[in-house]
């Protein structure tokens, strides 16, 4: 079964992230543009925090979809899902897949508020429905960001349970793999220390 790989990442987060990395860039400028060195060493620890709140946030979460495994990519960790593991997949908050290990929500695709059906088409709510449903969730409507990504996830998942890819679900040890971001922690860590003592000047 030939299967194209699929990468999802919020538009909006990532403008919001450049965005916020432009006023926080502007706002030291002006610091050194006035000459006030205290004021940079008080405050520029903090908007250089919140800018790298706002990309670990917003920049760095994705969803990629693959053949042989599900990867999401959230803002501490990055989680390796193989197919066979994936038990459940649910659109209520967020996608979120479920697991023997436990669920994986998807930052990258958050499920859009309640009125969002409201506005969606006929054909987008067809194209979401499955199962039999006539109910649809806001979250699986196709034109949201959790909607297309869980549409992908199912289509594929359905076809490779079809096929019998998924009779056998016991996973051997460490087929889901967890990385912790320990750049990103220490970075915010190290800034949120930073920023403490700036106050105290």
């Amino acid at each position: 079964m030939r299967f194209s790989p699929v990468t999802f990442r919020p538009l909006f987060g990532r403008v919001l992230s450049v965005i916020t990395a432009a006023i926080v860039a502007a706002s030291l400028a002006g610091y050194v543009v006035a000459g006030d060195g205290v004021g940079l060493l008080r405050y520029g620890w903090l908007l250089l925090l919140i800018s790298a709140v706002a990309f670990a946030l917003f920049w760095l979460p994705s969803l990629h979809v693959a053949a042989d495994a599900v990867t999401v990519r959230n803002v501490f960790s990055t989680v390796r899902v193989p197919w066979p593991a994936i038990q459940r997949i649910d659109t209520k908050y967020a996608l979120t897949l479920y697991t023997p290990d436990g669920s994986i929500a998807v930052w990258a695709s958050p499920a859009p508020n309640r009125y969002a059906s409201q506005s969606a088409v006929a054909t987008d709510t067809r194209a979401a429905a499955r199962d039999g449903e006539t109910a649809i969730r806001p979250g699986d409507l196709l034109s949201t960001a959790s909607g297309a990504a869980a549409y992908v996830i199912r289509t594929h998942w359905e076809e490779l349970r079809r096929d019998g890819h998924l009779d056998n679900p016991v996973l051997e040890s460490g087929a889901m793999r967890r990385d912790i971001h320990w750049v990103t922690i220490a970075v915010i860590g190290a800034l949120s220390v930073a920023t403490v003592l700036g106050f105290t000047l």
